[in-house]
């Protein structure tokens, strides 16, 4: 399992692909890719016909550029990271923060990929997966991505509950937006809590409640634990997300709803 981080300051679970499965969804790649290959290469001397030696030559580079990067390249930039190896083999090709891989990503990975895999034999591939913790290639390492296991592979952390006692105080209280950093340090501590010493327990949750003290006004009942504080804000922060997301849903609707009643009118009038 992989531990990251999102630019939502989520942390995820995310389980990597092994290298089994990565090399079996390359070799299906790499054999789709080498039959594109052919037939274009077939096509194209049919269609074409008393090359010299210097053109053949250089339409076979640009076919084997093609079928070996422009076509990879296509195919994990349009499906977000899925070629046919991977939707077989149930694996997807994600950046390093655990989002959707771009165009950028795509063809990096394809032009390193087209040195270590086709020029090179796969050899670099395979050091630097087996190197690797969670299994990147070179084209991975420059790229910023790496594979990971699509059916089951992430779950997210267990959510914080709002404790009864402070029900009250939280939905009254102004609580600032907190850093990423801060707030994902918080919500990891709460989910490992139990699993923690006694004493470290008492000392990290003492540190983080007065790290997050002034970013909440006013501050909570004299007396409340400082699992119990953090617990309410984190809970509260998540409930007041979630009543904003949905008013802004309704009004998207609501004006959808205007947009259509204007049309109908227009219509009548017409």
């Amino acid at each position: 399992m992989s531990e990251v981080v999102t630019g939502e300051a989520v942390q995820l679970d995310l389980r990597a692909a092994t290298f089994a499965s990565r090399a079996l969804s390359g070799a299906i790649d790499l054999l789709v890719q080498l039959a594109v290959l052919i037939g274009l290469l077939v096509l194209s001397f049919q269609l074409v016909d008393g090359l010299d030696d210097a053109a053949a030559a250089a339409l076979t580079l640009t076919l084997v550029v093609l079928a070996a990067v422009g076509l990879p390249t296509a195919v994990e930039t349009l499906t977000r990271g899925r070629t046919l190896g991977k939707v077989v083999l149930g694996l997807r090709t994600v950046r390093d923060d655990a989002g959707p891989i771009r165009f950028r990503h795509a063809l990096i990975r394809a032009l390193v990929g087209f040195v270590e895999v086709w020029l090179l034999v796969g050899a670099p591939a395979l050091i630097s997966s087996l190197a690797s913790p969670t299994g990147k290639r070179l084209g991975d390492l420059v790229a910023g991505t790496f594979v990971v296991r699509e059916r089951g592979a992430v779950k997210g952390g267990p959510m914080a509950q709002m404790p009864e006692s402070l029900h009250g105080w939280a939905q009254h209280a102004d609580i600032a937006r907190l850093p990423d950093g801060m707030a994902l340090s918080v919500r990891q501590f709460l989910g490992r809590a139990p699993s923690l010493h006694q004493h470290s327990r008492a000392e990290l949750g003492l540190q983080l409640a007065q790290s997050v003290a002034p970013y909440v006004a006013p501050p909570p009942p004299a007396g409340t634990h400082p699992e119990t504080f953090l617990a309410a804000v984190l809970a509260e922060r998540r409930r007041r997300d979630v009543a904003r997301l949905a008013r802004e849903q309704a009004t998207r609707q609501r004006l959808a709803g205007v947009d259509s009643v204007e049309a109908a009118l227009e219509r009548v009038r017409e």
